[in-house]
């Protein structure tokens, strides 16, 4: 069991890892908890935006839209390497996603085949939305990538976790494709070369 850290430890992890942060409004109480739980918290869910331009995708992640109100995610990560925090607490992002695969992630073993979507993750994930337009094409700056991989490695060195604990949300919701442009497996090696 794992109780979410504050939002105030959060920040400082972040920049511990050398992450450039940029603080949206009051994004520390900007949250969906009236509509449940947020923890125990189990791992990071990566996503891509289907987006383009900073400050467009960073207003719709804070605000959401008329379908599905923001947060969207805790942290939008922008193609310049910046991590625009813009809320904490419940979010927006996961959905509900298949019970194996956080069985799987709880215990940081090889994840299993996404086919169900009997789960809410909003409550077990941290999510990081990340600019991109999400077609295989628009491309993935190192910057951008070096920031999803510290801010992975923050959280999960916090909590005890290993690389294990670091999902695409195409790996726990079926019907998604998020991220794509590269591979969470590639991801996962870096953030466990950045943890050891």
């Amino acid at each position: 069991m794992a109780p979410p850290m504050s939002a105030s430890k959060f920040l400082a992890l972040l920049k511990d890892e050398g992450v450039t942060v940029v603080e949206v409004g009051d994004w520390r109480h900007h949250n969906r908890n009236h509509k449940g739980p947020w923890g125990p918290v189990h791992g990071v869910v990566i996503h891509h935006t289907v987006t383009s331009g900073s400050k467009r995708t960073v207003e719709i992640c804070r605000d959401g839209h008329p379908s599905l109100p923001g947060p969207l995610c805790h942290g939008v990560i922008t193609k310049d390497g910046r991590v625009h925090l813009v809320g904490y607490g419940r979010a927006n992002h996961a959905g509900n996603g298949d019970d194996d695969v956080l069985r799987a992630v709880i215990a940081e073993k090889a994840l299993p085949p996404d086919n169900e979507a009997n789960t809410d993750g909003n409550r077990h994930f941290y999510g990081f939305e990340c600019e991109n337009l999400g077609d295989g094409e628009d491309p993935w700056p190192e910057a951008q990538l070096d920031a999803i991989e510290r801010v992975s490695a923050a959280v999960c060195r916090h909590h005890g976790w290993t690389q294990r604990s670091v999902i695409g949300h195409l790996e726990w919701q079926p019907g998604k494709v998020d991220p794509r442009g590269f591979t969470m497996k590639s991801m996962r090696a870096r953030i466990e070369e950045r943890l050891k």
